[in-house]
């Protein structure tokens, strides 16, 4: 699974006493990596993370739709965002389609009102971390762990108590570790089978014809809808969703 370059998250993480961890995120910056764990409690692990009392998953990368074969899941990453998100909802709403949401703990927490939006019209959430770290994986496990569950914590805050479904690496970086710790909170680790490159910002015309090239690797599709001018994401979808209506797709969600 290829990954993103140049798009860390600067989330200033600062470890609080008696072994809870919490997260002081006064600025993200889109530039900079994330690699700063802070310090750590010296709390027992299992202690400082053990897993909500939910069901937990397989700890499998999931990549097939729960609607089968002919159908494809859209999913959304690094929000949410107060310009792009709303209108990536108003494209998914006119089109009758549910997505996955893959939110950014710092960008839950600032933006609630836009959580709240996308749990009411019907969509999913997807833990993509505090602080978008493309390197995580390369980090200690103390780190993945605060990483992964402070993000689950603000998501579902931001939602008003709806937990999030999946777990998406940044870039892809997943561990053993993390897909498992994922798991064990009922989060389901989600990759991608098409990366419609929105993110390097191609034009809309190239983002199109990138989906409908690589359609055939698999129903999971990987847009954005924060970090930057995501206009042509807007506009790409706007044709993409009637167009996969016409080839017969159906939309669902990846499996659990």
């Amino acid at each position: 699974m290829a990954r993103h370059g140049g798009r860390g998250w600067y989330g200033r993480v600062v470890a609080a006493a008696v072994g809870v961890t919490a997260v002081a995120a006064a600025t993200s910056v889109w530039t900079a990596q994330a690699g700063q764990s802070g310090g750590r409690s010296a709390a027992p692990e299992a202690a400082r993370h053990a897993a909500p009392k939910t069901a937990p998953v397989s700890a499998a990368i999931a990549h097939a739709s729960d609607r089968g074969e002919h159908a494809v899941n859209i999913t959304i990453d690094d929000g949410p965002d107060p310009v792009w998100t709303p209108q990536v909802l108003q494209v998914l709403r006119d089109n009758g389609v549910k997505a996955t949401f893959c939110m950014v703990g710092t960008q839950a927490q600032a933006h609630p009102d836009l959580v709240k939006q996308v749990v009411a019209a019907g969509h999913r959430l997807c833990d993509h971390t505090v602080s978008h770290d493309t390197t995580m994986d390369t980090k200690p496990e103390s780190y993945q762990a605060q990483q992964i569950v402070d993000a689950e914590r603000q998501i579902t805050k931001a939602s008003g108590g709806v937990r999030p479904m999946y777990y998406r690496a940044p870039g892809g970086a997943f561990t053993p570790y993390s897909r498992k710790l994922a798991a064990s909170h009922g989060m389901r680790p989600l990759g991608w089978n098409v990366d419609s490159k929105d993110f390097e910002r191609p034009g809309s015309g190239a983002i199109i014809a990138t989906v409908e090239g690589e359609l055939a690797n698999g129903p999971t599709i990987l847009f954005h809808d924060a970090g930057g001018d995501r206009s042509q994401t807007v506009v790409a979808l706007r044709t993409l969703l009637p167009w996969l209506k016409q080839q017969g797709y159906a939309f669902g969600f990846p499996v659990r």
